[in-house]
């Protein structure tokens, strides 16, 4: 197994225990709150969103939250500058989220970036992340 895939793993067990409870609609909001013991439609004021996919936990966890994926943030970005020339965890980074973001059959990488929170000026400016970038995109289309 590569050293990303590995690291993403421990991420999600670790984010899979944090108090965080997911709604998609109406009646899922209103079960979750009431298993908070929280009335749905006054105690908004006790609950945070987290981003736009559903997710929510109760404002007494913000710090518990916060500093795991602060950190989690950190974890990769110590993986990703250990890397001195993108040969290892940045092309496992790259192999990996192009693969999930179907680069195969777009041969785009914008999915991918955006995944990864990267734009095109930090890939160019990196040789290190450019030559990962590039060594993935290779395997991927069986050039390399």
């Amino acid at each position: 197994m590569n050293q990303y895939r590995e690291l993403l793993q421990k991420h999600q067990q670790e984010v899979n225990v944090l108090p965080i409870r997911y709604a998609f609609g109406e009646q899922q909001f209103r079960e979750m709150m009431n298993a908070w013991g929280l009335d749905p439609e006054k105690d908004l004021d006790k609950i945070y969103r987290l981003g736009d996919a559903g997710g929510f936990y109760l404002r007494t966890d913000a710090r518990l939250v916060c500093d795991t994926f602060c950190r989690l943030k950190e974890e990769r970005e110590a993986a990703i500058a250990e890397d001195k020339t993108g040969d290892g965890f940045i092309y496992q980074m790259f192999l990996c989220e192009l693969s999930n973001h179907e680069y195969n059959y777009t041969e785009d990488v914008e999915e991918t970036l955006d995944a990864l929170g990267y734009t095109w000026e930090q890939i160019m400016a990196d040789k290190r992340l450019l030559h990962g970038l590039k060594m993935a995109q290779k395997k991927i289309t069986g050039q390399g």
